[in-house]
């Protein structure tokens, strides 16, 4: 998958040619929880593509719950002596027999169908999934974890602000079906500050705004996602709202940019926004952004009922990523960039 798609190799040259310090990863060992999602994909492409063309000697596990899809989306690396696939359940204990330098943990249901279709799963593959990752770190003296949070933990904006730093807290309606995503990862994060007070782990916490590009799952039912596989497919943009709401998205690339940089720069204990202030838009704004790229329009319909109950209530979510800055990173995709190289990848892989 994508391993000949000179715009998807493109994307990973980017990324690792940009602030990161490869030496420190030299000879080191990751354990990538959620390997098969669009986070988890994009950081092993790019830990491969620095083992292949630089030799950094860098051991990659790839976790997830299917060994044939992941063996399926890795075919490429099967012979690679650097990778490895270690099938499990994150919420049940981790048996990887191996010390790890560094631990990723971004296995989490993500689009709105999987929280009303597995509610259950939504808020134990945070709570619990947690819990067992760091009960396996808290053997491995030295790791670094990276807990990826999301911008959905700081819930509705309640109006006094233009943007969500770190420390704000919005309100969220703890007794419905949909928060159990952002009341799993609220939880999920307190539980990395326990951890850190009795055990001593090292655990940073990335708080990710929406997150788009081309290496989503196809069953994603996130808007972006869902407005994206509409434009590669020629097909009119479908908004299922007014598209009032008003977000921080990042490129996949970016993203994973930032969880790079965080490894190596960020503190213990911190929380730290990642996202592109280039692309703070309405859900309209991208629908149009997209329907231009692709020469169609946008149409508006109503979601199915078990897709609008898994819908974030939020209408105002911008990021303010200013602590992640005063480290020196900066996004490295401009609004068009991003759009368009999402848009010539899956449309060179149809």
């Amino acid at each position: 998958m994508f391993s000949n798609n000179a715009y998807y190799q493109a994307d990973l040259q980017k990324v690792i040619s940009a602030d990161i310090d490869w030496q420190k990863f030299q000879d080191k060992a990751f354990l990538v929880i959620g390997a098969s999602g669009m986070l988890g994909t994009f950081l092993i492409d790019c830990l491969m593509k620095q083992n292949i063309d630089y030799n950094s000697n860098i051991t990659i596990y790839a976790m997830g719950r299917s060994h044939q899809k992941l063996a399926e989306r890795y075919s490429e690396y099967s012979e690679h002596a650097n990778f490895h696939i270690h099938a499990g359940d994150v919420t049940e204990a981790i048996t990887l027999d191996v010390p790890v330098d560094y631990i990723i943990h971004g296995a989490s249901n993500t689009h709105p169908k999987a929280y009303s279709s597995d509610p259950i799963g939504t808020i134990m593959t945070n709570i619990k999934g947690t819990q067992q990752v760091l009960d396996f770190a808290k053997e491995i003296p030295g790791t670094k974890v990276l807990f990826l949070s999301t911008v959905e933990v700081y819930g509705e904006n309640r109006g006094d602000i233009d943007s969500f730093d770190e420390k704000y807290c919005g309100y969220i309606d703890c007794n419905t079906l949909r928060a159990g995503y952002p009341e799993g990862k609220r939880a999920s994060e307190a539980l990395c500050q326990a951890y850190i007070q009795q055990y001593n782990l090292d655990i940073v916490i990335p708080r990710l705004s929406r997150i788009f590009g081309p290496t989503m799952l196809k069953d994603d039912s996130k808007a972006s996602s869902q407005f994206i596989l509409n434009a590669i497919n020629n097909e009119d943009i479908v908004l299922k709202s007014a598209g009032n709401q008003y977000f921080s998205y990042c490129y996949v690339a970016d993203a994973v940019y930032g969880l790079l940089f965080l490894l190596q720069k960020g503190q213990s204990g911190e929380a730290y926004n990642i996202a592109n202030p280039a692309l703070d838009l309405t859900l309209k704004d991208l629908a149009n952004k997209l329907a231009d790229l692709a020469g169609t329009k946008v149409r508006f319909d109503l979601p199915e009922q078990s897709e609008a109950l898994g819908y974030s209530k939020a209408t105002t979510a911008i990021l303010d990523i200013a602590k992640i800055q005063q480290l020196g990173w900066q996004p490295i995709y401009s609004l068009n960039d991003s759009l368009n190289q999402v848009m010539k990848i899956m449309k060179t892989e149809e």
